[in-house]
Protein backbone atom coordinates (compact mmCIF):
# COMPACT_ATOMS: atom_id res chain seq x y z
CA UNK A 1 0.00 0.00 0.00
CA UNK A 2 2.66 2.26 1.19
CA UNK A 3 4.17 1.88 -2.37
CA UNK A 4 1.09 2.59 -4.48
CA UNK A 5 0.62 5.53 -2.21
CA UNK A 6 4.38 6.59 -3.28
CA UNK A 7 3.81 6.20 -7.21
CA UNK A 8 0.65 8.37 -7.33
CA UNK A 9 2.61 10.82 -5.59
CA UNK A 10 5.09 10.57 -7.70
CA UNK A 11 2.80 10.42 -10.83
CA UNK A 12 1.03 13.48 -9.53
CA UNK A 13 4.68 15.56 -8.99
CA UNK A 14 5.62 14.60 -12.60
CA UNK A 15 2.57 16.35 -13.50
CA UNK A 16 0.99 12.90 -15.39
CA UNK A 17 -2.17 14.12 -13.72
CA UNK A 18 -3.66 17.07 -13.40
CA UNK A 19 -6.14 19.60 -13.38
CA UNK A 20 -8.66 20.04 -16.55
CA UNK A 21 -8.14 23.78 -17.66
CA UNK A 22 -11.30 25.48 -17.70
CA UNK A 23 -12.16 28.05 -20.47
CA UNK A 24 -15.06 30.89 -19.63
CA UNK A 25 -16.59 31.87 -22.47
CA UNK A 26 -19.17 34.83 -22.42
CA UNK A 27 -20.47 35.12 -25.55
CA UNK A 28 -22.38 32.78 -28.00
CA UNK A 29 -20.13 31.23 -30.91
CA UNK A 30 -20.99 32.35 -34.45
CA UNK A 31 -22.85 29.16 -35.00
CA UNK A 32 -25.20 29.78 -31.62
CA UNK A 33 -25.88 33.51 -32.77
CA UNK A 34 -26.61 32.67 -35.70
CA UNK A 35 -29.22 30.07 -34.96
CA UNK A 36 -30.26 32.50 -32.02
CA UNK A 37 -31.15 35.05 -34.32
CA UNK A 38 -30.73 38.82 -33.49
CA UNK A 39 -34.06 39.96 -31.10
CA UNK A 40 -32.58 43.78 -30.22
CA UNK A 41 -35.51 45.40 -31.57
CA UNK A 42 -38.38 42.97 -30.26
CA UNK A 43 -36.67 43.28 -27.21
CA UNK A 44 -36.39 47.45 -27.01
CA UNK A 45 -40.40 47.28 -28.31
CA UNK A 46 -41.40 45.29 -25.08
CA UNK A 47 -39.14 47.54 -22.95
CA UNK A 48 -40.91 50.55 -24.35
CA UNK A 49 -44.28 48.77 -23.64
CA UNK A 50 -43.78 47.64 -20.52
CA UNK A 51 -42.70 51.54 -19.41
CA UNK A 52 -45.93 53.03 -21.33
CA UNK A 53 -48.41 53.67 -19.11
CA UNK A 54 -51.71 52.57 -20.07
CA UNK A 55 -55.19 53.09 -18.79
CA UNK A 56 -56.68 50.62 -16.47
CA UNK A 57 -60.09 49.46 -17.28
CA UNK A 58 -62.85 50.16 -14.59
CA UNK A 59 -66.21 49.10 -14.66
CA UNK A 60 -68.76 51.59 -14.21
CA UNK A 61 -69.32 50.14 -10.65
CA UNK A 62 -66.45 50.21 -9.86
CA UNK A 63 -65.96 54.51 -11.15
CA UNK A 64 -69.19 55.04 -8.91
CA UNK A 65 -67.33 53.67 -6.23
CA UNK A 66 -64.58 55.95 -6.36
CA UNK A 67 -66.55 58.92 -6.50
CA UNK A 68 -66.68 59.57 -10.20
CA UNK A 69 -70.36 59.88 -12.01
CA UNK A 70 -70.51 57.81 -15.21
CA UNK A 71 -70.78 58.87 -18.40
CA UNK A 72 -73.99 59.37 -19.91
CA UNK A 73 -75.16 57.00 -22.60
CA UNK A 74 -77.16 59.29 -24.53
CA UNK A 75 -74.32 62.60 -26.10
CA UNK A 76 -75.53 65.24 -24.29
CA UNK A 77 -73.32 68.00 -26.46
CA UNK A 78 -76.98 69.02 -26.98
CA UNK A 79 -78.28 69.87 -24.12
CA UNK A 80 -79.66 73.57 -23.70
CA UNK A 81 -79.61 75.54 -19.91
CA UNK A 82 -83.53 74.70 -20.70
CA UNK A 83 -83.02 70.88 -20.43
CA UNK A 84 -80.75 70.86 -17.82
CA UNK A 85 -83.33 73.26 -15.76
CA UNK A 86 -86.23 70.57 -16.84
CA UNK A 87 -83.97 67.87 -15.55
CA UNK A 88 -83.11 69.97 -11.93
CA UNK A 89 -86.92 70.36 -11.83
CA UNK A 90 -88.17 66.72 -12.51
CA UNK A 91 -85.11 65.63 -9.59
CA UNK A 92 -86.65 68.47 -7.56
CA UNK A 93 -83.41 69.80 -7.21
CA UNK A 94 -84.70 73.27 -8.17
CA UNK A 95 -88.85 73.84 -8.05
CA UNK A 96 -90.99 76.91 -9.88
CA UNK A 97 -92.01 78.92 -6.98
CA UNK A 98 -95.21 80.46 -6.78
CA UNK A 99 -94.02 83.68 -7.47
CA UNK A 100 -93.03 82.78 -10.68
CA UNK A 101 -89.14 82.83 -9.77
CA UNK A 102 -87.17 79.51 -9.61
CA UNK A 103 -85.94 77.93 -6.34
CA UNK A 104 -83.14 76.02 -4.68
CA UNK A 105 -84.89 72.57 -2.84
CA UNK A 106 -82.25 71.08 -2.80
CA UNK A 107 -83.10 69.38 0.52
CA UNK A 108 -86.20 67.58 -1.50
CA UNK A 109 -83.06 66.67 -4.68
CA UNK A 110 -82.91 63.24 -5.69
CA UNK A 111 -79.46 63.51 -7.29
CA UNK A 112 -76.18 65.44 -7.21
CA UNK A 113 -75.98 69.23 -7.70
CA UNK A 114 -73.45 70.70 -9.84
CA UNK A 115 -71.39 74.17 -8.81
CA UNK A 116 -72.64 75.79 -11.54
CA UNK A 117 -76.54 75.02 -10.68
CA UNK A 118 -76.71 77.73 -8.72
CA UNK A 119 -75.65 80.09 -11.56
CA UNK A 120 -78.10 78.92 -13.69
CA UNK A 121 -80.88 79.63 -11.02
CA UNK A 122 -79.45 83.53 -11.14
CA UNK A 123 -79.75 83.69 -15.03
CA UNK A 124 -83.12 82.24 -15.23
CA UNK A 125 -84.19 84.23 -12.30
CA UNK A 126 -83.35 87.18 -14.05
CA UNK A 127 -84.34 86.35 -17.58
CA UNK A 128 -87.99 86.30 -16.11
CA UNK A 129 -87.49 89.44 -14.09
CA UNK A 130 -85.95 90.89 -17.94
CA UNK A 131 -88.87 89.30 -19.60
CA UNK A 132 -91.21 90.59 -16.82
CA UNK A 133 -90.21 94.30 -17.12
CA UNK A 134 -90.55 94.34 -20.87
CA UNK A 135 -94.13 93.08 -20.77
CA UNK A 136 -95.08 95.86 -18.50
CA UNK A 137 -93.38 98.34 -21.10
CA UNK A 138 -95.66 96.81 -23.83
CA UNK A 139 -98.19 96.81 -21.61
CA UNK A 140 -98.28 99.91 -19.02
CA UNK A 141 -101.88 99.86 -18.38
CA UNK A 142 -101.84 96.43 -17.18
CA UNK A 143 -99.75 95.75 -13.44
CA UNK A 144 -96.24 94.26 -13.13
CA UNK A 145 -98.09 91.80 -10.87
CA UNK A 146 -100.82 90.61 -12.80
CA UNK A 147 -98.53 90.23 -16.09
CA UNK A 148 -96.40 88.46 -13.98
CA UNK A 149 -99.23 85.88 -12.42
CA UNK A 150 -100.71 85.56 -16.12
CA UNK A 151 -97.00 84.52 -17.51
CA UNK A 152 -96.67 81.93 -14.47
CA UNK A 153 -99.81 80.40 -15.36
CA UNK A 154 -99.17 79.95 -19.10
CA UNK A 155 -95.84 78.77 -18.12
CA UNK A 156 -96.73 76.11 -15.79
CA UNK A 157 -98.72 74.54 -18.38
CA UNK A 158 -94.97 74.26 -20.15
CA UNK A 159 -93.11 72.38 -16.74
CA UNK A 160 -91.77 68.95 -17.19
CA UNK A 161 -93.92 66.58 -16.39
CA UNK A 162 -92.59 65.29 -12.39
CA UNK A 163 -91.22 68.90 -12.13
CA UNK A 164 -91.71 70.38 -8.23
CA UNK A 165 -94.08 73.34 -8.33
CA UNK A 166 -95.06 75.13 -5.66
CA UNK A 167 -98.67 75.76 -4.32
CA UNK A 168 -100.33 79.50 -3.42
CA UNK A 169 -99.86 77.65 0.05
CA UNK A 170 -96.35 77.06 -0.12
CA UNK A 171 -96.62 73.05 -0.57
CA UNK A 172 -94.20 71.55 -2.88
CA UNK A 173 -95.46 68.85 -5.48
CA UNK A 174 -94.43 67.49 -8.63
CA UNK A 175 -96.34 68.48 -11.46
CA UNK A 176 -98.75 65.80 -12.98
CA UNK A 177 -99.17 64.76 -16.75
Amino acid sequence: MRRCGWVLAGLVASGCIRAPTIVMVDRATALEAQAGGSYDEVEKRLDRIGMAPVPVPLTPNQLEALGIAPLPLVDATGITPADHLDALLAKHCMGEGRDGLVVDTHRACHARTAPDDAALLERVNGARRQLWRWMHTVRPDVSLEALRQAWQKAHLQGVVCGGWIQAPDGTWSAKGC
